[in-house]
């Protein structure tokens, strides 16, 4: 197999069935079954779509209906979703995650017909939702809910949708030859970082946009039988496009993980040679490894420590490695990189870091410990990829360049625009709205930034979340967050102080971290009982004025907030790509931190 023709692929749908008539018989889809890994070929990959594709059709599916997608990552889902372009509709992707309300949002606005879901947990809230939806959808599931039927929804199960497929007549090759770039492959929804999600339609041409950028971007590194891990949620762009069509694209075999916690078995069995992330899992991996050597102790310790420190050297100051320094290097790659490698599979050639900031402490770690690490820039509204670092010029402070066919320039107020082919078709029913993010083609992100004499991009904030003092000076919370978070006794943070005159902060300590230093201490190791222990509140006063002698006059921390509640998904603290959602977490916790202006103790 190879690659495709971006130029002159028509949809993502002709891109799969391409890729699918070259590879037959070549393993495509591997998922894990009773402790056992399995895959389905190209060619039973593409003969479900075709079957799902024409089920769909043969319910009255249509032109442009909308289907809603409601799945863990798995094989299905990718059938699912290329099945609806196949007939002619649009995917609208729903993270499991989603609450009753949170449907009840995406399938009013989005005016879905039918849902196609999992299982019988994520089907609940789905069909909570559909009852009071105004045009109730009827649903698919993919395995067995143990319900016949339910009052006001039609179900129907994903086998009985193939069968029905193969006994209706529907000529998907010629839907798919008709498919046109321009046409709306899907809708997917933001986040809600900032308030209401809204439904940015992508195009085909959109997408194949990215996966050709990604191709020229990776292709100095070799591209050949490539083998990709897919764990973040495929209703994100970022995993939608990076960690499905792409793959798609290059014609790599596909492994889905169960799940995060599973994540670290998983990258040793399935071998990954590209895998997709964003940065607080790359962080919550830093603190475990570092966990790891220091309860190991003794001369390992020291080796490791001497092997991040030399390759940091290595990184940033090249020319100052000494003769001594040079002979150590290979005999520490040996003795600690290799077995950092093995964690990741050992035949990693990239982690491609997105989807927020990545703190350079971080990049700089993995890089150092010989794990490539690419951090790029994109958002929802470009399909997501506008820039990412090239693997032979790594600069960990940028998010690199912007990928072929994309253009980038800095407006007056330092806002980062981009126009070409990935900029999305607009937001989905809200004309103002897309009249105010894309203007003259140009996609007004939202972010500030700058470009450096190389035409890297460097991210310095949101325009939304840029905090502006009582002095009016505007301070990064991002960054300051980042540093914090960075601490082995903090977990989680959020600064606060729009319009007030300094920092305050709302810490979630490390509970790992937390237990041993009450183990240390003698007092019992429950981190709700830790809060309000004086000597506990010291430890993270040490932590957070280790980060503000990093820190500028007016991004110092003055005073903090402890709170036991992580920031989580199911407390909707957390968006499902584990950035924090800001808005959330100042209603909740907006008066506690204002009381700290008045606190003396904090």
């Amino acid at each position: 197999m190879g690659v495709v023709r971006y130029e002159t692929c028509t949809s993502l749908t002709a891109m799969f069935f391409e890729q699918a008539a070259a590879g037959a018989q070549r393993p495509f889809l591997w998922s894990k079954r009773n402790k056992l890994w399995s895959a389905l070929t190209w060619a039973e990959v593409a003969n479900q779509v075709n079957l799902v594709a024409r089920g769909l059709r043969a319910l009255g599916v249509a032109e442009g209906d909308r289907v809603l997608l409601v799945s863990e990552n798995r094989p299905e889902w990718l059938i699912a979703d290329l099945a609806i372009m196949a007939a002619g509709a649009i995917t609208v992707p729903a993270y499991t995650t989603n609450t009753v309300a949170d449907h009840l949002h995406l399938l009013n606005n989005s005016g879905a017909m039918l849902a196609i879901v999992s299982t019988r947990g994520l089907a609940d809230r789905v069909i909570g939702a559909a009852l009071s939806a105004d045009h109730p959808p009827g649903l698919i599931a993919i395995e067995p809910l143990g319900l016949t039927q339910h009052p006001g929804l039609e179900l129907r199960q994903w086998d009985d949708l193939q069968t029905l497929g193969s006994a209706h007549e529907d000529d998907v090759a010629a839907r798919v030859a008709a498919t046109k770039r321009g046409d709306t492959a899907c809708i997917i929804y933001t986040s809600g970082t900032g308030g209401a999600p809204k439904g940015v339609m992508l195009s085909h041409g959109s997408i194949i946009c990215n996966c050709k950028g990604a191709h020229d971007l990776l292709q100095t590194i070799g591209l050949d039988n490539e083998v990709f891990l897919s764990f973040l949620p495929l209703s994100h762009s970022y995993e939608h496009t990076a960690g499905q069509f792409f793959p798609i694209s290059i014609g790599a075999q596909i492994y889905y993980a169960e799940g995060i916690e599973q994540l670290g078995a998983a990258m040793v069995e399935a071998q990954p040679t590209i895998m997709t992330a964003v940065p607080r899992l790359y962080e919550m991996m830093r603190a475990r490894i570092l966990s790891a050597v220091e309860r190991t102790g003794g001369h390992k310790a020291k080796l490791f420590h001497r092997a991040v420190r030399l390759g940091s050297k290595r990184y940033e100051a090249p020319h100052s490695l000494s003769l001594l320094d040079r002979l150590q290097d290979p005999l520490l790659g040996l003795l600690v990189r290799r077995k950092i490698a093995a964690r990741f599979g050992g035949r990693l050639k990239a982690l491609v870091s997105g989807g927020a900031p990545l703190n350079y402490e971080v990049g700089l770690f993995f890089t150092a410990l010989g794990v490539r690490i690419l951090q790029g820039y994109g958002q929802t509204e470009s399909a997501p990829v506008i820039s990412c670092n090239p693997p032979a010029r790594v600069k960990l402070h940028t998010v690199g360049p912007p990928v072929s066919d994309v253009e980038v320039r800095i407006a007056a107020d330092g806002e980062i625009l981009v126009r070409g082919e990935l900029v999305m078709l607009g937001y989905w029913r809200d004309a103002e709205a897309t009249r105010q993010a894309v203007r003259d083609g140009w996609l007004h992100t939202g972010d500030i930034g700058r470009l450096d004499e190389d035409g890297f991009i460097q991210i310095t904030d949101r325009k939304r979340d840029i905090i502006v003092n009582s002095g009016g000076d505007n301070i990064s919370p991002q960054r300051v967050e980042g540093l914090l978070s960075l601490q082995p006794e903090i977990a989680q943070a959020m600064v606060y102080g729009d319009r007030r005159p300094h920092l305050v902060a709302l810490l979630v300590p490390d509970a790992d971290h937390a237990a041993a230093w009450a183990s240390a201490q003698g007092k019992p190791g429950a981190l709700d009982g830790l809060l309000s222990d004086l000597g506990f509140r010291r430890h993270i006063a040490e932590a957070v004025d280790r980060v503000n002698r990093s820190l500028s006059p007016i991004e110092k921390v003055r005073r903090f907030l402890l709170t036991a509640e992580p920031f989580t998904v199911t407390n909707e603290m957390s968006t499902p790509t584990l950035k924090i959602r800001r808005h959330v977490i100042i209603e909740r916790y907006g008066k506690a931190l204002a009381e700290l202006y008045e606190d003396r103790r904090g």
